[in-house]
């Protein structure tokens, strides 16, 4: 066959099953043609510049930014979502791209861990359809959620509502998130309760986190399970830029060390590190810097955030960074 006789059957076939609509099977019979030279000849379309395949991205997704964020910080996955100078219209997109991506995701018997003082997290819990499959899930609270009693109420909410939405059980942590005083901490982890729920950590398959700025959310606030100004003036000067269950970190992802660690009762950030899935859920340009910081240190693998937060993680140049934290994400790649 000439080059251009095999061209024009080629251009034939793409178009009888591009255009028209045609199955393989269909195209094979009207030309007496195999099947298995129609398949061949619809990838020769593609390979000759006949057949271009584009995909043209709607409005509010933003796979570009997605890929781009994947290839920089290697987490397994990065989800983008429209930015907002409206904080409840953001806490509605990050909430439904959250509770989207658990939909989805979830596996059998799936162990998920959550924060407990996040609106963040409350959002997509909200967001949530109810999975009607048995899904063999426990949902297990991760940080101290007993403080205030109507913001206590929240970690409550938070964690049943979650384990309801996936037809799941749930695991509540019965203590602080902060107490006073080391002492007191080691006092409440002999608690036979407390010990069964911090055991449930290390099982913990799924996490589902929050990213706190240095400055504490007004819900973190309210429930009483925050430091003092004198503590956080204390971190900031130690580097600290952001938490994760009020574990705290510098600017390149490493341990922010004080004896304020001593008085949390939660997971630890190498306890989510060793997670198969850690996902953070947060946006918000003032959250940048503790947002990176998290994906420096590798304490999450996944990443929801806005295209906002997203072009600022990507403007950021690599002489930011030390050795160690390049080296953390390269190890990934």
């Amino acid at each position: 066959m000439g080059r251009l006789e095999e061209l024009r059957l080629i251009t034939k076939v793409a178009n009888l099953y591009h255009r028209h609509g045609l199955r393989q099977s269909e195209i094979a019979e009207r030309l007496d043609i195999s099947q298995a030279t129609i398949s061949r000849l619809l990838k020769r379309a593609e390979a000759e510049g006949i057949v271009r395949i584009t995909v043209s991205a709607p409005l509010g997704v933003h796979p570009q930014l997605e890929d781009a964020l994947k290839e920089r910080y290697g987490v397994k996955e990065a989800i983008v979502v429209d930015g907002s100078d409206d904080p409840s219209e953001l806490l509605y997109h990050l909430g439904a791209a959250g509770a989207y991506y658990l939909e989805t995701t979830i596996q059998p018997d799936e162990q998920i861990g959550i924060s407990s003082w996040s609106e963040t997290l409350l959002s997509v819990t909200k967001a949530m359809r109810p999975i009607r499959r048995s899904t063999g899930a426990r949902v297990i609270q991760i940080l101290g959620g007993v403080g205030d009693p109507a913001a206590a109420a929240h970690a409550t909410q938070l964690t049943r509502g979650r384990a309801s939405r996936v037809n799941g059980e749930s695991s509540m942590l019965p203590a602080p998130g902060v107490v006073g005083a080391a002492g007191a901490r080691t006092v409440l982890l002999d608690d036979p309760y407390v010990q069964e729920a911090v055991k449930r950590f290390n099982s913990i398959t799924l996490a589902l986190v929050g990213i706190g700025a240095l400055e504490p959310s007004p819900m973190l606030a309210r429930s009483g399970n925050v430091f003092t100004e004198v503590e956080l003036k204390t971190l900031a000067a130690a580097g600290a830029v952001g938490d994760i269950c009020l574990r705290f970190f510098d600017k390149d992802g490493e341990i922010v060390e004080t004896p304020l660690n001593d008085r949390v009762i939660g997971v630890t950030l190498d306890q989510l590190r060793g997670t198969r899935r850690s996902v953070g859920i947060a946006g918000g340009e003032r959250k940048l810097q503790a947002i990176r910081g998290a994906l420096l240190g590798r304490w999450i693998n996944v990443l929801i955030t806005d295209h906002r937060v997203a072009e600022g993680l990507l403007a950021e140049q690599d002489s930011n960074t030390t050795a160690a934290s390049q080296a953390r994400i390269r190890a990934t790649n």
